[in-house]
């Protein structure tokens, strides 16, 4: 051939690279060709989708922002001016939540009007004067999301509401619903629907009339309490500790029935969170338990009742409280000290010192 075998492979080494340059160059023609139509193609329709709503449509049957818009101009105190939240900090209604109240009215799946729902939460929070220029009508619209055959509707129905209720004048409203979300959290065993249901009664004050029905859902609160899952824990007990406060529940409440091993919520190990709203609770039965219209009235409790369990004969409460006493967190022993004081006086007898002698305790005088 008249070549030597370096000079053929030095050859067939060029050629080699001439062709990947090539290749090369059209794959970069093809995709330049690519972005190019891309970027003409007209956007879809906008729809009701939650996508949708998120790049702020005007309105169905109108264009959407193509996703490589450019940047919105930065505003004077930082940030894009095209965000709801900068509008509103200018005194310019988004209409961000009314778009998102209204596309609830429409028929939606379940998941879209989960996802609804959550947006119309977050922008309750975030945009306050919007939230405070709905109307009552809106929170009955809420309301019908609570009979939703879907629990993910439910529990971001139930996460809407307590945004809402942070604003005085929807208060009333959103009460009318303590009933429904009692019967929700009792007759559904759901953790973040029990969550969402309790973190909504513990922002409300719950009127009178709802105590009928607190009667009968209040085994459910004590099997949540006493369940794995720490943060519908603590909300229950939250709950319970308020409603322990009230003179025609408090006895329900000691009468309730609990597992054998109801004092392994005072255990050292548990969050301290959750020690520390037990012992709240603690002290709130027990000063309830020793005020002088209870005393006055001798009660009957079952034997695997609350009370027994916490103030019975046979009750390792002191051992429990007494550990908890060098707690490495100091609001658990301050408040492990407070159940301790309120177990050894009567409320009344408190009250007077001088004259004061010790009740009927776990605690014997070591002093």
């Amino acid at each position: 051939m008249g070549k030597s075998i370096p000079q053929y492979l030095g050859q067939l080494d060029i050629r080699k690279s001439v062709v990947s340059l090539a290749t090369g160059a059209g794959a970069i023609y093809l995709l330049y060709k690519a972005i190019k139509a891309g970027i003409k193609c007209t956007p879809p329709l906008c729809t009701n989708s939650p996508i949708c709503i998120a790049r702020e449509c005007p309105g169905p049957g109108e264009r959407a922002l193509p996703q490589e818009a450019p940047a919105p101009e930065a505003s004077a105190v930082g940030g894009p001016k095209g965000l709801a939240v900068e509008r509103e900090r200018h005194g310019r209604d988004s209409g961000e939540l009314r778009r998102l109240l209204n596309s609830l009215e429409c028929k939606q799946d379940e998941y879209a009007k989960s996802m609804i729902l959550h947006s119309i939460t977050r922008c309750v929070y975030l945009l306050e004067a919007e939230a405070s220029a709905c109307t009552t009508d809106d929170i009955v619209l809420l309301g019908y999301m609570l009979d939703d055959k879907d629990n993910s509707v439910k529990t971001q129905a139930l996460n809407t509401l307590k945004a809402f209720s942070g604003i005085r004048k929807f208060r009333l409203k959103i009460q009318e619903h303590s009933i429904k979300v009692l019967e929700l959290i009792s007759t559904i065993w759901d953790t973040e629907l029990h969550i969402a249901g309790l973190r909504l009664l513990n922002n409300l004050p719950l009127p009178d009339y709802v105590h009928p029905q607190l009667r009968r859902v209040m085994p459910a609160l004590m099997e949540i309490l006493q369940s794995d899952y720490i943060l519908a824990q603590v909300q229950a007990v939250r709950l319970l500790s308020y409603l322990a406060q009230k003179n025609d529940l408090l006895y329900d409440i000691l009468n309730c029935q609990v597992h054998s091993n109801f004092l392994n919520l005072f255990q050292p190990t548990q969050p301290g969170s959750l020690l520390y709203e037990v012992l709240v609770f603690a002290e709130r039965l027990s000063e309830g338990r020793n005020a002088p219209h209870y005393r006055t009235v001798k009660w009957h409790y079952n034997e695997q009742s609350l009370h027994e369990s916490l103030f019975g004969e046979e009750s390792r409460l002191a051992d429990r409280l007494l550990a908890l006493v060098i707690h490495p967190e100091e609001d658990v022993q301050i408040q492990a000290c407070k159940v301790i004081v309120s177990l050894q006086y009567p409320q009344d007898l408190r009250s007077r010192p001088s004259s004061c002698q010790p009740s009927c305790s776990y605690f014997k005088n070591t002093e």
